[in-house]
């Protein structure tokens, strides 16, 4: 399905000016706050109307200011998940459920309803009210609730914002089995990079209203100079491998991909298994001579391919490890010292890293 979204919209002295086409499944709007990535769902769900705008989901147009075309929010069918979940204090999570499947053009089979709270993990909660429920519970009740409405289009308005690290990873895996499982397309919106690093499978980037990057996370997040201030230091590489082998004794899983070889804490399943390998480019030192007997596990071969400047006293190094892109963030003072050129051949130690699976 393809999405595309094109509007210009003057609040005071903020302007978004967008031109949008995704496929993605789960698309991440992504960018700093104040950036417009809530003004422009809210485009989408027609809660804001433009000024000037087009908003086509798969050949349904359901804006189009040239043609004075604007659907009322009730036609538009598109579901939104809000930060704080918006659930109906006075109604059980079943109750809730079923006012979201009220909404709905065809009312879902009930095989649908009970295969949706499988997914989603509420079975337990069906007969609970959202007062007795944890946050991350509360935001999969309120997926439910929004999916049930039969929707076109998901939007997600940072619903993790509001959770706490523990609630957060005990969510993102049923929003990564929404993203594979609903056939319902995603524009998620966040200003986390591990978040996007992880759900998303196309990535746009806004700041001050206007498209600065987009493309596939692993594209987007290297750019380290274009990311939000706050999520900088979290930017970095992304590492397409599978799993090799598992040593028992040490618990560790030992990754490969044509960039080298990997050893991660824990099992990651059985050989062959996709994962992805996150690797933050503060976490990425750079040795001239193959370092040996040191802590890190992971070290890979690369070819510098860029040098650029990176603050007054800081530089981003791209390097090319067996075709892929790997980024470190170093200070000039170590670049001179090492005497670093484009061409170079040399090793990148890397300090930590995140793996998950791999889920596009």
């Amino acid at each position: 399905m393809t999405i595309a979204i094109a509007a210009r919209h003057t609040m005071g002295d903020f302007v978004l000016d967008v031109d949008i086409t995704t496929s993605g499944r789960l698309t991440a709007l992504f960018g700093p706050s104040g950036s417009g990535k809530t003004t422009l769902i809210n485009v989408v769900a027609g809660l804001l109307r433009p000024r000037t705008g087009r908003v086509v989901v798969d050949d349904r147009v359901l804006l189009d200011s040239a043609r004075n075309i604007c659907l009322p929010v009730h036609r538009r069918r598109i579901g939104y998940v809000f930060q704080d979940a918006r659930l109906l204090p006075h109604l059980t999570v079943r109750q809730n459920l079923a006012y979201g499947r009220w909404f709905a053009a065809a009312r879902a089979p009930a095989s649908t309803v009970a295969r949706l709270v499988d997914m989603l993990g509420i079975g337990p909660l069906l007969d609970h009210r959202p007062a007795m429920l944890s946050g991350g519970e509360r935001q999969r009740v309120a997926i439910g609730r929004a999916l049930l409405s039969g929707p076109q289009l998901l939007l997600m308005d940072e619903p993790l914002a509001a959770l706490d690290e523990p609630r957060k990873a005990e969510i993102i895996p049923y929003i990564e089995r929404l993203r594979d499982e609903a056939l319902v397309p995603i524009l998620y919106v966040s200003h986390a990079v591990a978040e996007v690093s992880r759900l998303a499978d196309h990535v746009v980037l806004l700041d001050q209203g206007r498209t600065t990057a987009q493309g596939s996370p692993a594209e987007v997040i290297r750019r380290l100079d274009l990311l939000p201030l706050d999520e900088r230091a979290e930017g970095g590489s992304l590492i397409a491998m599978q799993v090799d082998d598992y040593d028992p004794d040490f618990d560790l899983t030992t990754l490969t991909a044509a960039a080298g070889v990997a050893r991660v804490p824990g099992r990651w399943g059985p050989k062959g298994t996709p994962v992805t390998l996150r690797i933050r480019a503060r976490d990425v030192m750079v040795a001239t001579l193959h370092p040996d007997r040191i802590s890190a596990l992971n070290v890979f071969q690369g070819t510098v391919v860029a040098i650029a400047p990176s603050g007054p006293s800081g530089l981003t190094l791209t390097l090319d490890c067996g075709g892929t892109p790997l980024v470190s963030s170093l200070t000039r003072y170590s670049a001179s010292r090492l005497g670093l050129t484009p061409g170079m051949e040399v090793y990148a130690v890397v300090k930590s890293v995140s793996v998950a699976p791999a889920g596009h």
